[in-house]
């Protein structure tokens, strides 16, 4: 099953040197989910070959308009598209008035349903519970409310072992099995030991954003061995006075931060303007934690299924 995340935009406020603002689309197999969405990201999805018609959830971190200024734009687009299902919006409260406020003055009635969520950007809570993952708000610390978002499959099923079950076996058997049950007949006779004829599950993944907000290591035990973290690192630490007033991280902190998660890969990005070649930013990165990897729009980052 596909589980992987493409970069519409990873600058910050400023949208210069051909880098965009803050924008990703996460794909994990059937669903496809829009995290942030700064301006130009319907045209970074028209760029990429990205359908509108399949993004049915939209996740904004807070309210700094290089969060969610595209919002609007890219609601009304699927309006005009002729959407008619349902769409799913999470994000900090007050951004329903901001969305309502703007159709109202644009006498624009959508042709959909928008399922707003406002989020406690103070506490973890599990926001979207579907078949086969979760997601959790990730509390964050920027100058105003803010939260990331931790993407986790759910426990997995075991996994036949083909070549021993009977080709004409029960399905019934066949998902007790998976369930990791041994199969017994009526009178309580063993039929199928389930470790015989079945191989662990697969490995859940997860994928953690963590958007704008100065290192808070306290959300390691959370994010403890996520195997793909994306965290803000918008200054080189010769800026960290800077990071500090901005509230905003160092590539440097957060390579730390991965070290501390136990993280098993990091890409960072948020990148300031001040910067037109990244590539410091990266070295800076690596000297605390190797598997680290620059957010470059347009580049899928996928998380393999072992």
């Amino acid at each position: 099953m596909q589980f992987e995340v493409k970069i519409l935009g990873a600058n910050s406020a400023n949208p210069v040197y051909n880098r965009f603002q803050t924008a990703q689309l996460l794909h994990i197999e059937p669903y496809y989910f829009l995290i942030d969405c700064g301006e130009a990201t319907q045209h970074q999805l028209l760029k990429y070959k990205c359908k509108l018609t399949k993004i049915d959830h939209i996740f904004i971190s807070h309210l700094h308009g290089d969060h969610y200024l595209g919002l609007v734009g890219l609601l009304s687009t699927m309006h005009l598209q002729g959407r008619t299902k349902d769409l799913h919006l999470f994000g900090p409260i007050g951004l329903d008035e901001i969305i309502v406020l703007q159709m109202k003055l644009s006498e624009t009635i959508l042709n959909y349903t928008i399922h707003f969520k406002g989020l406690d950007a103070t506490k973890i809570e599990t926001i979207l519970d579907l078949d086969k993952l979760t997601v959790e708000t990730i509390p964050l610390q920027h100058r105003i409310p803010c939260c990331g978002f931790l993407f986790r499959e759910k426990l997995k099923k075991r996994r036949i072992i083909k070549d021993k079950f009977p080709p004409k076996g029960s399905l019934a058997h066949m998902a007790m099995l998976k369930q990791g049950q041994d199969v017994l007949d009526e009178s309580g006779t063993l039929l199928y030991k389930n470790s015989e004829y079945t191989l662990p599950p697969k490995k859940s993944r997860s994928y953690a954003f963590c958007s704008d907000t100065i290192l808070k290591t306290d959300n390691s035990t959370q994010l403890q061995h996520v195997d793909l973290l994306y965290h803000e690192a918008t200054f080189l630490h010769d800026m960290l006075e800077r990071a500090k007033q901005t509230f905003h991280t160092t590539a440097l902190q957060a390579a730390q931060f991965a070290s501390i998660c136990q993280a098993k890969n990091l890409i960072i990005g948020h990148f300031s303007s001040r910067y037109r070649d990244i590539t410091p930013l990266l070295i800076e990165a690596r000297s605390e934690f190797i598997n680290t990897q620059l957010a470059i729009e347009g580049n899928d980052y996928e998380i393999v299924e072992e």
